[in-house]
């Protein structure tokens, strides 16, 4: 079938993006979904900043590409095998596919599932297919799903059924940014009711942790970014008291006010001064947790006898340590019950053709969780 998709063809083009347009709004083929696959509609496709670090090279991946990674849809068709969905279920799509027989996937860690993490690097599908081309060109698939397009194939273990009446646009954030900064706090810090936690970088995913630390009990909760809007909102949504990263001082007074740092340090801003600053706040004893993904080239040094001395704990936390099918409907529920306010990150609605100009405000810093709306 033909569909619409937006296309990355060569990356690291400047910005402003509403004029080097990244993104070509293509019309490609669609091939039909094979074994354990499925044909989905999209609904809704939320920008992130795992999509900005592919446009601008941060993050490699093969190209030709057709990007977007967190999103709501509806199954159209399912391919043989796939016998616990049907046309018309409502899922979120989970940018790790997990194939349920690894190593990790067994100890229960399928957010780390060694085959997903081999066909995402390939651009892939689980299993090592590509549904998508333009003549006889194939065109890659972003981590999976690539969701900035009107339909995708998908593996089935992309694929979290969904029973929610919320909008297709909500429903589309619980795909990366909910599970992805909620995750990092409940999962993979296990914050604890009364402990103290710091967040830095206020994206999608560094609020989402925020709204984690306060449906968890955190005591008091330290917001940190550069932009005062955003600390504003942070404040409403229940941070205890907010610093602007970029204040010389910023270090020093997060540690006098929290006599001596604090319990648990999400950095989620994808950089290395981020990361700095997180390791210089967190306590003796405390755990920094980092579900940033800055370029793979740089490097964070880090002080043993530090770590040692202090019994301090460094943790990464991917896509929030997550069980998908466990936790996304759980979080959904939190969000119904009025615990975690994902509708107050919601940013402005776009069309496809607008896809670039939206990056254009993902990488200023100033937007909250923008999404492409399919009709």
């Amino acid at each position: 079938m033909k569909i619409r998709a937006a296309v990355l063809e060569t990356v690291g083009l400047p910005a402003p993006y509403r004029q080097s347009r990244p993104l070509r709004i293509m019309e490609v083929d669609l091939d039909p979904p094979q074994h354990g696959e499925v044909l989905v509609r999209i609904r809704a496709a939320g920008l992130c900043h795992s999509d900005l670090s592919v446009i601008n090279g941060d993050r490699p991946r093969p190209v030709p590409m057709a990007l977007g990674h967190e999103a709501a849809a509806e199954v159209v068709e399912c391919g043989a095998g796939v016998t616990d969905l049907a046309p018309g279920d409502r899922i979120v799509l989970v940018f790790i596919p997990s194939c349920g027989c690894c190593t990790l996937c067994a100890e229960g860690r399928p957010a780390l599932c060694e085959p997903g993490a081999l066909s995402n690097n390939a651009g892939t599908l689980l299993g090592g297919g590509k549904r998508l081309s333009m003549g006889d060109t194939l065109i890659n698939h972003h981590i999976g799903v690539s969701c900035f397009a009107e339909y995708a194939v998908v593996s089935r273990r992309s694929c979290v059924k969904i029973q929610s009446d919320i909008s297709h646009a909500e429903a589309a954030l619980f795909g990366c940014a909910v599970l992805t900064g909620v995750g990092a706090v409940v999962n993979t810090a296990r914050l604890q009711a009364g402990s103290t936690a710091a967040v830095l970088g206020l994206g999608g995913v560094g609020f989402s942790a925020l709204l984690g630390a306060v449906a968890s009990g955190a005591r008091d909760i330290v917001a940190i970014d550069l932009n005062e809007e955003k600390l504003k909102l942070a404040r409403e949504l229940g941070a205890t008291a907010t610093f602007n990263a970029g204040h010389p001082d910023c270090a020093e007074q997060i540690r006098e006010l929290t006599k001596g740092g604090v319990d648990y340090a999400f950095e989620m801003a994808g950089a290395i001064p981020a990361m700095e600053l997180a390791w210089k706040i967190t306590r003796r004893g405390g755990s920094t947790i980092s579900a940033g993904l800055p370029n793979p080239a740089l490097r964070f040094q880090l002080p043993p006898v530090t770590l040692v001395a202090e019994e301090r704990t460094l943790r990464g936390s991917y896509i929030g340590s997550a069980v998908p099918a466990r936790d996304i409907p759980r979080y959904i529920d939190l969000y119904q019950r009025g615990k975690l306010p994902v509708n107050r990150l919601m940013g402005e609605q776009l069309a496809l053709d607008d896809i670039n100009e939206g990056f254009d405000r993902l990488a200023t810093g100033h937007a909250l969780r923008d999404v492409v709306v399919f009709k």
